[in-house]
Parts: structure tokens; sequence; C-alpha cells
């Protein structure tokens, strides 16, 4: 091939193929290989063991090769096989090989014929090899087997696509060539993915089962339905043959002889073949290697310089150095400390858009949750009257009162106040779980904690202990928050509204009490009187009325008149004001009047038509009651809606993030011994290995490409070739339609037909010409038939 860096191309690309693999990083590189497709039973299988020389690939019916299956021929003067999952251990037996093969696919994939885009990598050493990877895909298929789903033939497709797709990825389409080229999947596929023809090579299994009287000798002279690159012929074992375990080698030397003695074929019988096919591979794969050297060296320098500062850590590593586990251990600590910290106060980066966490989780607690289980806490309103009734009646005992008690108020509201403690408690406990869940996550994000799982452990260990520890601390405090509430009933609250039911200006519209006509006064409602006064500063009071007796009732406005009326009456017919048996008040709006009769409810004066309790007086009391709690209670969420959250940020978030920040260390320190704290995971020492390996091959891809860029000859693409017809058209879905027409009559052979030939569907018998006239160099007719593109004459 020239020098010594070209014969190390494909080792080369091996190497990368393995290092990116071992670490899952397999499709971030798009590597020079070679992709096996073609439709089942096309023959693929048996071209791959025919370059090993040996059976090892699974067969059966249906889809056998359910994985990618990455192979990698490495000359070398001894035979054997390793596979990247189980490294370390050679298979010297090929039959293992295959079990191997099946067992892997079955782990990834099931017994039940499913498949799976993960490949198998195995790499095949041996003296009668060239150096070569190729990518044995599954074939395509129409029809579901077994337990497949009903989309098997799509989810090939994709995962087909996954690989032929790739620029550097070249085309080995296997077609048979007993049945019409024109249907040939494989050719379907490339050229969808190929239409210049760039990266195909055809090949033409199945020769020695074509009908009787035809040939391929026009496809392989790349006559017909030119490629490119051309097509190269091979004969692969029968099925007869492979049951009774004949011999590759064997079989190879068949395949020789039937090129050699085949009239069609024997002038091209040094370009066919499988022997010819693994060289050409060769010569192909490493050109194409070569010519993607530009793009590759520029991914190799990008991949190098991502990875170069974790791998200078490496470097130099001692798994003993104590100064590089005391580094460490101060680094993971102070990167916990900074995650933790922007968890909960919020970050800019890495933000999380699928749900709430951390701070923004705990915000939610203190401003929806907390609230939300407060209102839960209202009763029903029925068995709250019905208490507040028991309270005043067992307050007044045996005697009837004629005023409201303060205790019947204090005792409800206390009643109240003491079920707030559990909402409180469930605050603080929603809390600590998801300061434990921050912890967790914050251990699981620092990347150098995964090195270190004791470590980890340890680390979650103490600061979820420590928050566990302010738990009874905190809720201590918050059962004093609520308890001082319980101490002191502080009915001068700015905010109470005392026996005050409402406030507000309304129009007197008695022109008969007020003289001078219809007038606007400040009304104050409590629960006992009805007051009015000139001015809202109620300095000077015009009139009080009692609201024991009264009643409500709506007036007509009258014709000419804006105003929304109703009266107020006493139900004992005595006249409510002087010598007036009715007091009709007014307001501009409806929904003002509306407002006042629900407060003239709250004092107990019903309208006319409704029938309250037998006991008017105790009813009256009940609502008063009803609304000093509702006010004082009021009083009280806003309280402990505001002090709660206060108290839990500063006894369990800030003293936790505290914690973290100057007494972690401190605590590990503290632990016992240092070195087993430290101990590295095996992943880790996997992934240094990994990375140093991957390392090292980027730096020797490197250098082999800088030496191959300036050292060898470009080989110039083959000529493009009539591809006509091949054409992909649209298709309304989005898709794309391969047209392939019909395979054109082949001629017959120049000979005695063969027997024992199976017909070929869509392959017509064309009429027999004379006798093979002798030898190729003989037959001035011929220098037409030039070898496929590519191959020296």
């Amino acid at each position: 091939m020239g020098n010594r860096g070209m014969e190390e191309l494909i080792p080369l690309v091996n190497q990368l193929q393995d290092a990116f693999s071992s670490i899952g990083h397999n499709s971030s590189l798009d590597l020079p290989q070679i992709a096996v497709v073609g439709g089942q039973s096309a023959g693929k299988s048996s071209v791959l063991e025919n370059f090993v020389g040996k059976d090892f690939l699974p067969r059966g019916s249906g889809i056998v090769t359910r994985r990618p299956l990455v192979l990698q021929l490495i000359n070398c003067p001894t035979e054997f096989a390793e596979f990247l999952h189980c490294k370390g251990k050679k298979f010297t037996d090929f039959d293992e090989v295959r079990q191997e093969i099946e067992a892997e696919t079955d782990r990834v994939t099931g017994q039940n014929k499913g498949i799976s885009p993960v490949p198998i990598n195995l790499r095949v050493y041996s003296p009668h090899v060239l150096n070569l990877t190729l990518v044995d895909l599954p074939g395509m298929t129409k029809v579901p087997v077994g337990d497949q789903p009903a989309d098997i033939e799509h989810q090939i497709r994709e995962m087909l696509m996954q690989f032929v797709t790739k620029d550097n990825c070249l085309l080995l389409a296997v077609s048979p060539a007993n049945s019409d080229l024109a249907n040939s999947d494989a050719l379907k596929i490339a050229k969808e993915v190929d239409p210049q023809g760039l990266r195909t090579i055809g090949v033409i299994t199945k020769l020695d089962l074509m009908d009787e009287g035809t040939d391929a000798r026009d496809i392989l002279e790349n006559k017909l339905l030119p490629l490119r690159r051309g097509y190269i012929g091979v004969v692969n074992r029968s099925q007869k043959d492979i049951d009774g375990r004949k011999d590759i080698t064997a079989a190879l030397q068949a395949e020789r002889k039937f090129f050699l003695s085949h009239p069609s074929y024997r002038h091209l019988a040094d370009h066919m073949g499988t022997a010819f096919l693994q060289k050409i591979l060769n010569q192909q794969l490493t050109n194409h290697i070569r010519d993607t050297l530009p793009g590759l060296r520029s991914k190799l320098q990008s991949q190098l310089l991502s990875i170069e500062k974790e791998v200078a850590e490496y470097k130099n590593f001692r798994l003993d150095d104590p100064s590089r586990k005391t580094k460490a251990l101060l680094q993971m600590v102070q990167q916990f400390a900074v995650d933790f910290e922007k968890r909960i106060e919020g970050s800019g980066d890495q933000v999380d858009t699928y749900e709430l966490s951390g701070g923004a989780k705990i915000n939610r607690i203190f401003h929806e949750r907390f609230p939300f289980e407060l209102v839960k806490l209202e009763g029903d309103e029925k068995t709250l009257r019905k208490e507040i009734s028991y309270a005043i009646k067992n307050i007044h005992g045996i005697r009837t009162g004629l005023f409201t008690p303060d205790m019947a108020f204090e005792t409800i509201v206390k009643r109240q106040i003491a079920q707030i403690k559990e909402p409180c408690q469930k605050c603080v406990d929603m809390v600590i779980n998801e300061l434990v869940n921050t912890v967790r996550q914050c251990t699981q994000k620092v990347l150098l904690l995964a090195q270190y799982p004791m470590l980890r452990e340890e680390m979650e260990r103490i600061v979820t202990q420590h928050i566990r520890d302010r738990e009874s601390r905190t809720k201590e405090q918050v059962m004093l928050l609520i308890d001082i509430e319980l101490a002191y009933m502080n009915t001068n609250h700015e905010d109470f509204i005392g026996f005050v039911i409402r406030k507000g200006w309304l129009t007197i519209n008695n022109i008969s009490i007020m003289k001078g006509g219809a007038k606007e006064y400040w009304f104050v409602l409590t629960a006992e009187t009805l007051s009015w006064y000139k001015d809202d500063e109620e300095k000077e009071k015009k009139y009080m009325l009692p609201v024991d007796n009264l009643k409500l009732k709506d007036i007509e406005k009258s014709f000419m008149s804006s105003k929304h009326i109703f009266a107020l009456f006493n139900n004992e017919h005595r006249n409510v004001y002087k010598d007036s048996r009715q007091l009709e008040l007014a307001s501009e709006s409806q929904e003002e009047v509306d407002s006042w009769k629900a407060s003239f409810l709250r004092a107990g004066v019903y309208p006319e038509r409704i029938i309250h309790s037998l006991d008017p007086q105790l009813e009256r009391q009940v609502e008063i009651v009803r609304n000093l709690v509702d006010s004082y209670l009021s009083i009280i969420h806003r309280t402990v809606r505001d002090l709660i959250p206060k108290t839990l940020m500063l006894l369990m978030v800030n003293n936790t993030k505290e914690f973290i920040h100057a007494d972690l260390l401190a605590h590990l320190y503290s632990c016992g011994d240092q070195n087993s704290l430290m101990e590295e995971s095996e992943e880790q020492a996997q992934h240094r290995d990994d990375m140093l390996r991957m390392y090292h091959a980027l730096r020797e891809g490197l250098n082999i490409i800088g030496d191959i860029s300036t050292t060898t000859i470009t080989t110039a693409m083959p000529p493009p070739v009539d591809d006509s017809w091949l054409q992909v058209t649209g298709m309304p879905s989005g898709q794309h339609t391969v047209c392939i027409p019909p395979t054109p009559q082949r001629r017959a052979p120049p000979g005695p037909p063969r027997p024992g030939g199976r017909a070929a569907p869509g392959a017509p018998s064309r009429p027999a010409v004379s006798p093979d006239p002798g030898p190729l160099h003989s037959l001035p007719s011929r220098p037409s038939r030039a070898p496929p593109p590519g191959v020296p004459r």
C-alpha cells in the first residue's frame, strides 16, 4: 500500500472505535467504516465468514442478525477472536464466538426476535485476513416473525439509517444474482442515502444459482445498472454445504474454479471472488480513510482538546497519593456547598424545566401548600355555629344572658388556633423532605463524588443527619409560636373588627323624619346597635338605634328616584324612630344595598319573610361570635403564614447552608479512616483507563494522520457513470422512493447450459450465442469489456 502510515490506517480507526465504544461515545466521532446492507438471505453473513475462513455467525430462519456487528479483521500470525464486552478473554474456538454473539444479542434484545441498535464489537486476528472493518447490519424484511412488533420493517430501516447516512461510511450493497437486481433492497437504500454513488460498492452473490441460460456478465462489467465503484461477484457455500460443514477453504477454491471455468466470467476471474473482494475493500476503505483525513483530523483535534484538561489529572495519577485525596476532598466539599446554595437560592445555569426543586419547591410549600393546609381547617359552618351556641349556653348556665359573653369568643378562638399546630408541623416535614432531596441531588450532580461512592454516602449521611437533628428544635420553636398566640387574645389589634360589623354612607329617605329632605349620613352597624353620624369622623352622633326586634324589607323606588331603598322596622309594631314606624335607607347602587343587607344579617336583622329560630337573641349572639372569630382568625392566619416560613428559613434552610460551609469538612475528617472514605470506585478506575486509552489513541491517530498526509499520493475516485437508472423521487409523506426500471434481458453465456439452475424471478433468459471462441486475448470484439472501475487492468 505504499508506506507504513497507510498500513496503520485501518488499525488506527479500529483503536479509535474501541476507545469510543468503551466509554459510551461510539457515535460522537464519525469514523470511516464499511456497512454491509442487503435483504434477508442475500448472503451477507456468508461473505463475512468467507473473509475470516471460519463459521462464526449465527444462522437460522427469519432475522438472524438482530444487532449491528462491528467486525474488525486484523492481520496477525496467530488466530483468535476478542469481544469488546469480554475484555481480556480470547476465543480460539469459533463455535464459542457464535454462541457468544447469540447470548449477547439475547441479553439486550431478548429471545423474541427483537432488534437493537446497540452494536456488538468483535475483533478477529488471523494470518488469512487483511486489515478491514465492517459493520454487519440486520437484513431488511417486511413481514414480522414470532413476537416481533408490526413495525419491524420501520425499526430495521431506522437502525440502518443510523449507520448508512454518515458521510464517512462506505456501503457494501449485497444483492443475490438469482433475483431481479431492479428489486434489490440494498441498491434502493444505498441510492437513497448515496445518490451520487460516491460510497457504494456492489457485491453480487449466488452467481452459481442463476437461472439456466442467464448470467450477470453485464452487471459485473458495470454496463448494466452501473455503480461508480463497480460490482464484484462472489460464490458462497450453499445451504447444503453449510449443513454438511463444508470447509471454507475448500469453498474458496471451488469459488476460484467457478470463475476460471465459467465462460461468461473467466475473463474477469482475477477481479472476482472473496479474496479479491477483501483486497478491494481493504484498498477502498484505506483510500476512503485517507480521503476523509482532513475532516477526521479536525474532529480528533476537537475531541482531544475537550478531554485534555481531564486527562492532565490522570497522567501522573498515583492511587496512594495523600495530597491528591486531600485536594479532591476539599474540591468536592466546596463544589457541594456551591451547588446546594445554588439550588436553594436559585441560579441561571442548568435550569430544570421539567419540575420544581430546591428553593423553588420550598417557596411553593411556604406560599401554596402551607396556606392550603390552613384553609382545609375551615370546618362545616353548621357545626361551628352549633359549637358557638353550646358555648354561649354553657357560659350563661341556668340564666338567660342579655349580652354576648366574651368567654364564648375566646373558647372558640383557642380551639381554632390549637388546630393550626398540625399544618405547621406538616409544613416542617415537607421542608425537611425537600432539603434531604436537594442534598441527594447535589451529591449526584458533583461529578467528583461519583468517583468516591463511600465519600458520597458519608457526606449525604452527615448532612441528612444534621437536618434530622434540627427537626425537633424547629418543631419546638414552631409550637412555641402557636402557644404564644394562645397565651393572649389581643382584641385591640388594629385589624380586629370587634363588635363593629360595617361602616359606610347611606341616605335616610324618610323626608318627614329629617327636615330639609333626604340627607346622607355616616352609619356604624355593630352587633347591638345601629348609629349614624354627621361625618365619618364619628364626632357628632345623630342617633343610636338598638337592633333587637328589627327586621328588614325592600322598598320599591319611585319613578323619579334613581336610588335603591330598603327599610328597617320593628316586628312588634313599635316605632323605630320617634313617631316613624320604619327607617328608609337608600344608596346609589344595588350592590351597596345588597352588601348592607348581608351586614344586617350578620347582626341578626333578617328580612321579614325569613323564619328564624325560636330564640332570636341567641341567634344574634351566635352571629356576633361567629364574626368575631372570623376576624380574629384571619389575623392569626396572616401572622402564622408570615412567621412559620421565616422560622423555617432561620432554623432549617439557612442553618443547613451554614453547616455545609463551615462544619461538613470537619465532620468528614472525624469519621475515621480517610483511606477507605476516599477509595475510588471501579467505574472511575475504568473511566480513567478508558480516557487515557482514548487520549493516547487520539494523539497517535493525529501523529499517523500527520505522516500520511504528506507522504501518500491521492488516488482519484473512479469516474462518474450513467446512474440515471436510479432516480430518487419525492413522496407526499415526505419519504423517498427509489425508482428502478426492470433489469433488461441478459444474454445467455457462450457455452452449454448448466444443469440444476434455479429460475430467477424478473430475469428472463436471452438467446444463446455462438460457443466460446477461445481465450480472452484472442477476441477482437472484447476490448469494451473493461474491468470494474477502480480495479487494475
